[in-house]
């Protein structure tokens, strides 16, 4: 930019000044956030507690916010693609931000079965049939899955194995 240039303000970037509801949106725009860690990433940025207020309450008013749908979303997603125990994908959307009462209301009633089938899978990738049984547990319960799954689990696992060997 030339010295002309810079006395008459034509050739640099005006940069508008960035509003919290601004930034918000672009945050959103990105990828979806809890309002708490939306919250907090504003709060980062240096905005004042009143301007994110108000920007929070203008999101949730206007539906670009919502998190009852978006933890039912994370968690239908996590529940349904990967090999986490529930526990374990609870504790990831607390971690997310989102509450605590919130998280475990979209839980499913009967998670059973899919707990079951999930730690056997996480042991077939990770054991063979010879391998001890305290060692198979022990992955089980740092992932989350209750000591009954894990029981569960690792007899259906050996089975499957035993059936193998008989074909």
């Amino acid at each position: 930019m030339t010295p002309a240039q810079a006395e008459t303000g034509h050739g640099s970037k005006k940069r508008e000044e960035r509003t919290a509801l601004m930034t918000a949106v672009d945050y959103l725009a990105r990828q979806a956030h809890s309002e708490k860690k939306l919250r907090e990433k504003l709060m980062r940025k240096g905005f004042p507690t009143e301007e994110i207020d108000a920007a929070i309450d203008r999101l949730i008013e206007r539906h670009y916010l919502d998190d009852a749908d978006l933890c039912a979303q994370q968690f239908m997603y996590l529940y349904q693609e990967s090999r986490d125990s529930v526990r374990q994908i609870c504790a990831k959307l607390i971690h997310r931000g989102f509450d605590h009462d919130l998280v475990w209301s979209v839980v499913p009633e009967d998670t059973d079965e899919r707990e079951t089938t999930v730690a056997e899978r996480v042991l077939a990738m990770k054991y063979k049939a010879g391998d001890r049984e305290q060692k198979m547990m022990a992955t089980l319960y740092q992932r989350g899955f209750s000591i009954d799954v894990a029981h569960s689990a690792v007899r259906h696992f050996r089975d499957s194995f035993a059936e193998d060997m008989e074909e």
